[in-house]
C-alpha cells in the first residue's frame, strides 16, 4: 500500500462513519498569534473546541500539513537522524461534542485491524493510569488485556494550555521488529522508550475537563475526541520500512539527492545523514513557500531561511553540490506530491524562483560569514579564544555554519572538545535569539477578550449585518453593553465603551478593510461609533462608541447610522483591491499571491508575493489594466456559494484566511469572461466605474520575495492628478523647458553636478596630499620605539575613498611605518589604519584599531596591514589620534619583550 492510498483510506473510512472531509489548512496560522506554523490537526478546530465557533458539521477528518521549527515544538537541529522531521503530515478524526471514547476506540481499531491489516500482535495500546473506562473499552474492543498498559500525566494526559479543555489520551504503538512474537523486544517494557523498535503512530485525546487556574477539573458539558496519526509513521510500519525515511514518501526524494550528488544512499555515513537532512528540509520548504510563507529575518520566516540555508549547507558541505541545487529536490516534492496537494502544482514557478533566489543569496552571505569570521579572529589578541557569543552571532546573523567556525579555531591551534564547544554555543546561542524571538513572534493572548464576549455570543446569539444592503437602520436593540472588562447595563455621557447589537449596519474590520464608524441614536442619547474592530467571537459585532449625549442602556432601541462618506471611499478602495490583483497576476504572473492588505477610505495597500522590483512599464500596465476595467463600467456580481462550490469556480481566496461553509464570491467581468473573482465578505461598488480612478504611489520590498504596493481611488486619485500637475508645472518653470524637455534638462543638471563635485574631490584630495609631504617631513610624523615611524592626522574634509587613497599614499611616502588617518562625519567618526609591510607582525594595523576604536566609543577590526573602525563618539577624534603614538609604541615594546 502507497503513502498517497494509507492517506486516501484513512479519510474515506471516517466519511463512511459520518466525518466531513476537511481540507488540511495552511502552514500559516489563521489568527492564532501563539503559532509559528500549524503543528497539529487540531489546529484549524480550535476554536470549535473551545466553543467559540460553530460550524455545520459535527464530525471531521483531515490530513494537515504540519511544521514543527521553533518554539515549543522544535526538532530542527534533529533532522537527519532516522526519526525526526520538520514537515510531516498529520492525519486525524475529530468529534466535536459528538461521539467520545467508545466510538473512537472502535473506530480506530477497525481501521488498523480491519482497513490496514495491521496484526494485532503488534500493536500496544497505553491509558491514562486512572482512566479504567479506556482501559476497559480496549478489552470490549478485542484487545487482550495484557496490551493495554497505563502511564501517567506526561505520557497520556493532554491540555490546551494551563487551563481551559484537557483530558486523557490513549496512544497506539506498533512494534516494527522483524517477528512479533519475538519475546526479548515486542514486550511492554519497550513502548515509550526512546529507541526502541516500538514506536507510537496514533494518539485518541479525549477532551473531557476544563482545568481552571487554581488547577481544579470540571467536566465538560460535551466532550469531544481529537486524534493524531503521523502519516509517515503508518506508512513506515504498513510497509515495512526500518524508518520513515524508507518509505514511498520519503525515500524517492533521498533518491533523487543522491543522484544529484552522483554517489549511492548508504544510511550510517556523513553523506546519508546530509540526504536526509535536504530531503526533510525540501519539503517543509516547498509548502512553507507555496503558503506564502517567505525567508526572511524575523519570526516564521526567520525559521524557514534557516531551513533552507542548512539544506543548501548540508549539500555543500557534504555532498560537494557547488552548483545551485535546492531547487531542484523543491521542485522533485512538487512533483511527488502535487496530487494530494494541488496547490503545490500551483505555486510550483514561484517555489523555484524563491529557492534559487535564497540558495544565491546564502553563497554570498556565507563569503561574508566567512569574511566576518577572519575580521573575529583579526581583532582578537594573538593566542585568545573569540568570546563564544560573537562566534555564536556569526550563525545566527550571517548563516556561518558552525562547524565551520569550529574548523577555523582548530586551523588557530585551539583545542576543540565537541560536546563542550556545543553547549557553549547553544548557550551563547539561546541568550542572543531571546530578544529575536521577543521582536519577531510577541504575540498577544486573545484568550481574555474571547472569554469577555463569548458569554455575550452565547446569551444573545450572532449579530445580524445587514450592511450589504444598507448604512443605515432604525430597528436595532442594544444587546449588551462593555466598559472596561466588566459588561455593564448602561454607559453614561463622556463614557468610552463597547456595544452589541441584535443586527447592524456597521461593517466590523475583516479581510483587510477598516471597520466602519458612523453614530448612533437613541430617543436621549447620541454616541459616536469610534470603530468596529475585529469580531471577537464569531458572528458577534462590536462597536466601539463614545457616548456624547444622554446614556445608553440595554434593550434600547437605536438608530445604528454608518458614515456613508467614509464607506463608500473604502468601497472604492475594496473594489479595485480586486482588480489590482487580477492586473498584478496578468502582468506578473500566477505566482503573485496576496500576503495581506489594508483597505481604508483614503488609500489601499496591497502585499504581495514577487521577487523583483515592479518596473515603470510594468506599473503603467497595471494602471492600464485597473482603469481600463474601471472605464467599462461593469456591474459587480455578487453569489452566495457553499465554499467546495466557490473553489470549484476558481475563485481565489487568501491564504490562512478561515471562511465559513457558506461563502460571498465577488466577480468583476472582462472583455473575454471573468476578469477578477475572488472570495470576501467586504463592501464594495455595485459597478466599477463607481470608482473613478485609479492610481498606485508606491511599490516597495517589505521581505525577501514580498512587495508592497500603495495606491489611490476616486477623489484622492483625482488629488494626486493635480498635485502632479502643479509639481511638472513647477518644475519646468524653473528649468525654462517644456514638459517633454524636462528630462534632458536634468540630465544635464546631474552631469554638471557630477563633474562639479569630481572636480571639489580631486582638489580636496590634493591639498591633503600636500599637507601630507609637510607631514613626512616632519610636521606630524614622530618616531617611537626603534624609530619606527607614525603618522596620525585627520583629513575630515575627504570621504571614505579619498581617505583610504590618502592613507595609500602616504603609507609609500613613509615606506617603512603606521599611518592612521581619521575622520568626522554625520555625527560619527572613522579610523583607518596602515602599517607597512616589514612591520604588519610587530604592529598589525587590526591590534592598533581594536585599541583605538574604543576611544570613539566603537570597535574595528582588520587585517595585519590595513584596518578600519568607527564609533559614535566624533568629539573624541583627537584624543584617538593622540594616543595611536602610545598604542604602536606598546605593541613594539611588548613584541620585544617577548622576543
Amino acid at each position: 500500500m502507497t503513502g498517497n492510498e494509507i492517506r486516501e483510506k484513512f479519510l474515506s473510512y471516517f466519511e463512511k462513519q459520518g466525518h466531513r472531509r476537511v481540507p488540511s489548512s495552511p502552514l500559516l496560522p489563521s489568527n492564532d498569534p501563539t503559532l509559528l506554523f500549524a503543528n497539529a490537526g487540531m489546529n484549524q478546530f480550535k476554536d470549535v473546541f473551545l466553543g467559540v465557533e460553530k460550524r455545520d458539521y459535527a464530525r471531521a477528518t483531515s490530513s494537515q500539513k504540519c511544521l514543527r521549527a521553533g518554539g515549543k515544538h522544535n526538532d530542527l537541529d534533529d533532522v537527519g537522524d532516522a526519526t525526526h522531521h520538520t514537515f510531516f503530515e498529520m492525519l486525524g478524526n475529530f468529534s466535536f461534542g459528538d461521539y467520545f471514547k467508545r466510538d473512537a476506540i472502535r473506530y480506530a481499531l477497525e481501521l488498523l485491524l480491519g482497513e490496514y491489516k495491521i496484526p494485532l500482535e503488534r500493536l500496544w495500546f497505553t491509558v491514562f493510569e486512572t482512566d479504567d473506562e479506556a482501559a476497559e473499552l480496549w478489552v470490549e474492543a478485542g484487545v487482550p488485556r495484557e496490551r493495554v498498559l497505563r502511564f501517567g500525566a506526561k505520557d497520556n494526559f493532554w491540555q490546551m494550555g494551563d487551563t481551559g479543555p484537557c483530558g486523557p489520551c490513549s496512544e497506539i504503538h506498533y512494534y516494527g521488529g522483524e517477528n512479533p512474537e519475538d519475546p526479548e523486544y515486542n514486550r511492554p517494557e519497550y513502548v515509550n522508550r526512546d529507541g526502541s523498535p516500538t514506536v507510537e503512530i496514533w494518539n485518541l485525546v479525549f477532551m473531557q475537563y476544563d482545568r481552571d487556574a487554581e488547577g481544579n477539573l470540571t467536566p465538560l458539558p460535551k466532550p469531544s475526541v481529537d486524534t493524531g496519526a503521523g502519516l509517515e509513521r503508518v506508512t513506515a510500519a504498513l510497509q515495512h520500512a526500518p524508518n520513515n525515511y524508507e518509505t514511498d514518501l520519503l525515500r524517492p526524494i533521498v533518491d533523487f539527492v543522491a543522484q544529484l550528488a552522483d554517489c549511492h544512499y548508504e544510511p550510517d555515513t556523513k553523506e546519508g545523514h546530509a540526504m536526509r537532512v535536504i530531503t526533510d528540509h525540501a519539503r517543509a520548504t516547498a509548502f512553507a513557500i507555496a503558503d506564502n510563507i517567505l525567508p526572511g529575518n524575523e519570526g516564521r520566516n526567520y525559521v524557514i531561511r534557516k531551513i533552507m540555508r542548512r539544506a543548501i549547507y548540508h549539500g555543500r558541505n557534504a555532498l560537494q553540490l557547488d552548483d545551485l541545487f535546492f531547487h531542484k529536490v523543491t521542485g522533485f516534492v512538487v512533483n511527488l506530491m502535487r496530487e494530494a496537494y494541488p496547490e503545490l502544482e500551483a505555486s510550483r514557478d514561484f517555489i523555484e524562483r524563491m529557492v534559487r533566489l535564497e540558495e544565491e543569496r546564502f553563497g554570498s552571505t556565507l563569503t561574508t560569514g566567512l569574511q566576518k569570521l577572519e575580521a573575529l579572529f583579526a581583532s582578537t589578541p594573538e593566542g585568545a579564544m573569540p568570546n563564544y557569543k560573537e562566534l555564536a552571532r556569526l550563525y545566527d546573523t550571517y548563516g556561518t555554519p558552525r562547524d565551520l567556525i569550529r574548523v577555523g579555531l582548530e586551523e588557530r591551534g585551539f583545542k576543540i572538545d565537541e560536546a563542550e564547544f556545543n553547549e557553549q554555543f547553544d548557550a551563547a546561542l539561546r541568550e542572543i535569539q531571546v530578544v529575536a524571538s521577543a521582536r519577531g513572534n510577541a504575540t498577544v493572548s486573545a484568550k481574555v477578550i474571547k472569554g469577555r464576549y463569548s458569554t455575550i455570543a452565547e446569551r444573545v446569539g450572532p449579530t445580524e449585518f445587514t450592511g450589504y444592503e444598507e448604512t443605515r437602520t432604525d430597528d436595532a436593540r442594544i444587546m449588551a453593553l462593555v466598559r472596561g472588562d466588566e459588561e455593564v447595563d448602561e454607559l453614561r455621557e463622556g463614557e468610552e465603551g463597547e456595544v452589541v447589537f441584535d443586527r447592524t449596519p456597521f461593517y466590523a474590520e475583516s479581510g483587510g478593510q477598516v471597520g466602519d464608524t458612523g453614530v448612533l441614536i437613541t430617543g436621549a442619547a447620541h454616541a459616536v461609533v469610534l470603530d468596529t474592530p475585529p469580531a471577537p467571537v464569531g458572528g458577534l459585532v462590536v462597536h466601539r462608541v463614545k457616548v456624547d449625549r444622554g446614556n445608553l442602556r440595554v434593550f434600547d432601541p437605536v438608530s445604528a447610522i454608518v458614515d456613508v462618506e467614509k464607506r463608500d471611499a473604502t468601497r472604492r478602495n475594496h473594489t479595485a483591491t480586486h482588480l489590482m490583483h487580477a492586473a498584478l497576476r496578468e502582468v506578473l504572473g500566477s505566482h503573485v499571491k496576496q500576503g495581506g492588505s489594508v483597505v481604508a477610505p483614503n488609500y489601499l495597500r496591497f502585499d504581495f508575493t514577487h521577487y523583483q522590483p515592479l518596473t515603470r512599464e510594468e506599473i503603467a500596465e497595471i494602471e492600464r489594466l485597473v482603469n481600463y476595467h474601471i472605464l467599462r463600467n461593469e456591474r459587480v456580481q455578487t453569489d452566495i456559494l457553499s465554499l467546495d462550490e466557490a473553489m470549484q469556480t476558481g475563485a481565489m481566496a487568501l491564504f490562512g484566511e478561515k471562511y465559513a461553509e457558506r461563502v460571498r464570491v465577488l466577480s468583476v467581468p472582462g472583455a473575454e469572461g471573468v476578469f477578477s473573482k475572488e472570495l470576501c465578505g467586504g463592501t464594495h461598488v455595485r459597478a466599477t466605474g463607481d470608482i473613478g480612478l485609479f492610481k498606485i504611489t508606491s511599490d516597495e520590498s517589505i521581505a525577501s520575495g514580498t512587495r508592497r504596493i500603495r495606491a489611490v481611488t476616486g477623489r484622492d486619485a483625482f488629488l494626486r492628478f493635480q498635485e502632479t500637475e502643479a509639481l511638472v508645472d513647477q518644475i519646468s518653470g524653473e528649468l525654462r523647458a517644456t514638459r517633454g524637455d524636462i528630462p534632458a534638462a536634468v540630465l544635464k543638471l546631474q552631469e554638471e553636478l557630477k563633474k562639479a563635485r569630481r572636480e571639489a574631490d580631486e582638489l580636496r584630495l590634493k591639498l591633503a596630499l600636500g599637507a601630507g609631504a609637510e607631514a613626512v617631513g616632519g610636521v606630524e610624523t614622530r618616531e617611537v620605539a626603534g624609530g619606527v615611524r607614525v603618522l596620525a592626522r585627520e583629513a575630515s574634509d575627504l570621504d571614505a575613498q579619498a581617505l583610504r587613497q590618502l592613507s595609500d599614499t602616504l603609507l609609500a611616502q613613509i615606506k617603512s611605518g603606521v599611518v592612521i588617518l581619521g575622520r568626522r562625519a554625520d555625527g560619527k567618526a572613522s579610523l583607518i589604519v596602515r602599517t607597512s609591510t616589514d612591520l604588519a607582525k610587530r604592529v598589525p594595523a587590526g591590534q592598533v584599531i581594536k585599541q583605538l576604536a574604543p576611544i570613539i566609543g566603537g570597535r574595528g577590526g582588520g587585517k595585519p596591514d590595513m584596518a578600519e573602525g568607527g564609533g559614535p563618539e566624533p568629539q573624541k577624534l583627537s584624543e584617538a589620534l593622540e594616543a595611536s603614538y602610545q598604542v604602536v609604541e606598546r605593541l613594539l615594546t611588548e613584541q620585544g619583550a617577548s622576543a
